[in-house]
């Protein structure tokens, strides 16, 4: 009995001659797959938001880049939505870091008003 042929189990699953591939220039059915890049901006937006917020203007750069080349790509990359959240998070890092810096540097010019004042 040769291995591609039923036997009392069924067909052997691992007999590479069942499957037979696509014709050339024909796409296989399925969700494409997602820009290599895409889950390192989700990452970098991650840890951007949480941890350290100078990383977040890169996920927010990146991300619209990777954006624009998913939706050029015509159906060839996904992995959109990595690269929304990522890009989000982002965005959202970058305002917490502009405002931290806005405070870090009101929280100085108070300062240097006191000691000037106090002298």
């Amino acid at each position: 009995m040769s291995e591609s042929q039923p036997g009392p189990q069924g067909p052997n699953p691992y007999d590479p001659r069942q499957y037979q591939s696509y014709p050339p220039g024909q796409v296989p059915y399925g969700p494409p797959p997602d820009h290599p890049e895409a889950s390192k901006i989700l990452i970098l937006g991650i840890l951007g938001f949480a941890l350290c917020q100078v990383i977040s203007p890169f996920a927010w750069t990146m991300g619209n880049r990777v954006k624009q080349e998913i939706e050029t790509s015509g159906g060839r990359w996904g992995g959109q939505q990595y690269v929304t959240v990522g890009r989000i998070l982002g965005i959202v890092g970058s305002v917490m870091l502009l405002v931290g810096l806005l405070a870090m540097v009101a929280y100085v010019a108070i300062i240097v008003i006191a000691v000037a004042a106090g002298a």
